[in-house]
């Protein structure tokens, strides 16, 4: 798992430019499924055949895409003005290594010195629009030989394995999810199911509503990464989840309430089986999930792996989690399929 994990979080790929992720994915599926295809969004759709069909398709989504950023305007002096692509906290910012455009520019996130601001300004978090990427370029017509208007800007971040059974790296939201429906491609699974990788999660769920509408399912899990709450001064009442405590299982977000009949079966079953899993408690964000609405409407099930500092440059996630998601994914199916036999 660490290798997939590993090779997917190289991958650049802000929302609409999931291209790279998707071809890597893409070539994989097609040695696992029986069908493999992309739609017009940049979604990638693999049809593998279980023991038995189910009266109602059952999917499962992961999202290829990752919090960025793109080019809107260059300055005269040949920075580089950013607007953020999915939710970026202004606060991670600063210093950051970046790398711009398809080919990789290196650049530093910055923004104007400390000498040159006010006292009110030093005492809060800058916004975005007060920030520039600077990629050593001394005026706008050099930077023009670089980079364009509408190139993309993602953080430019190492994977490493630290700790105990730690890893480290960008894109984890959700690239550990797409590896985790890679992996459960590898396995035998009871009911036919849709493993799809949705385009512009971070935006909308945009790619996700129009897999739903093609599909048509009636049991959905949404595989994605969520904020864990255990860091430094954070109150215990305060955090959603937690890193090593297993699996999330999401109650309600802002975009789903997650069908309560499939998440006590599920849940019941991951017990059965010792499987660790933990409620997130906590409704902020929302994933893919928000999509089961669309076509005649899905029962669905929220599935997480815990990622400390989500949507920054870089995020930290332990691997009997992700291990713990995989397994509570195969069982999805199962308890889906049962369900809809």
């Amino acid at each position: 798992m660490i290798e997939l994990v590993r090779d997917l979080s190289t991958f650049d790929g802000v929302p609409g430019f999931e291209g790279d992720v998707r071809e890597y994915i893409k070539e994989r599926a097609e040695k696992l499924c029986q069908e493999v295809f992309c739609d017009t969004q940049g979604n990638l759709f693999a049809f593998k055949k279980g023991e038995y069909t189910p009266a109602r398709p059952i999917m499962l989504t992961a999202h290829m895409d990752e919090v960025g950023f793109l080019v809107k305007s260059i300055t005269e002096d040949g920075m580089l003005r950013i607007v953020a692509s999915g939710s970026v906290d202004p606060r991670v910012l600063i210093g950051r290594k970046m790398k711009v455009g398809k080919s990789k520019i290196a650049g530093v996130i910055s923004l104007k010195a400390i000498h040159l601001t006010k006292p009110d300004e030093r005492k809060k978090a800058p916004e975005l629009k007060s920030l520039y990427i600077d990629i050593g370029a001394d005026s706008k017509d050099e930077a023009l030989k670089y980079v364009s208007v509408g190139d993309t800007a993602v953080f430019d971040s190492e994977f490493a394995l630290i700790g105990s059974d730690c890893i480290k790296g960008k894109a984890l939201d959700d690239r550990i999810g797409c590896a985790v429906l890679l992996k459960l491609m590898e396995q035998d699974i009871k009911y036919d199911a849709w493993f799809v990788f949705t385009a512009a999660e971070e935006i909308g769920a945009r790619g996700a509503i129009n897999a739903v509408q093609r599909i048509d399912p009636g049991f959905i899990a949404a595989v994605d990464s969520t904020g864990a709450g255990d860091t430094a001064d954070t109150p215990v009442h305060l955090r959603s989840c937690a890193m090593r405590d297993g699996a999330v299982i999401s109650l309600i977000d802002r975009g789903t309430v997650f069908d309560r009949a499939l998440r006590e079966k599920v849940t019941a079953a991951l017990d059965r089986r010792c499987i660790r899993w933990q409620y997130r408690t906590r409704s902020e964000g929302a994933t893919d999930a928000m999509a089961h609405v669309y076509g005649t409407g899905a029962k669905v099930f929220g599935l997480s792996t815990p990622v400390r500092y989500i949507h920054c440059a870089c995020s930290v996630a332990y691997l009997p989690d992700i291990d713990a998601v995989l397994k509570a994914a195969g069982v999805f199916i199962e308890e889906a399929g049962d369900m809809n036999a």
